[in-house]
């Protein structure tokens, strides 16, 4: 998975300001690299699971369609776990052609597929 190094740098400032629940938002870009960084409210107000409520979501997808960029992934932190899907990520993957990424302490990238799930490879670029 390829990710502009802004756009990395950006995902780790968006969980150090949400400490105390998980930050979360789509991630953008063209020909496969991750450019952009749609942060999102997490709806849940949890340090242990997060949801994008469903005006947010189409408001930003609306916002990747006519910017021209393609949905390539999607990010959130974990403030009390490890940087690995937890079992309601995995459940919740609804987009399996998307990168999931996974913020604690380390940023690590996952595909989820049909429950189940693969680490990716992050390619800064």
């Amino acid at each position: 998975m390829r990710i502009k190094k802004e756009t990395f740098k950006r995902m780790a400032e968006e969980a150090r300001k949400s400490p105390q629940q998980e930050c979360c938002g789509l991630l953008a870009g063209r020909d496969g690299v991750i450019s952009e960084i749609f942060p999102a409210k997490n709806a849940l107000e949890s340090a242990t699971e997060f949801e994008i409520a469903p005006a947010e979501l189409f408001r930003i997808f609306r916002a990747i369609r006519e910017a021209g960029l393609e949905h390539l992934g999607i990010y959130h932190s974990h403030p009390r776990g490890p940087a690995t899907p937890s079992a309601r990520d995995v459940e919740r993957a609804f987009y399996p052609e998307a990168a999931y990424f996974v913020i604690a302490g380390e940023t690590r990238a996952f595909e989820i597929r049909d429950g189940k799930v693969e680490e990716l490879r992050i390619k800064i670029v």
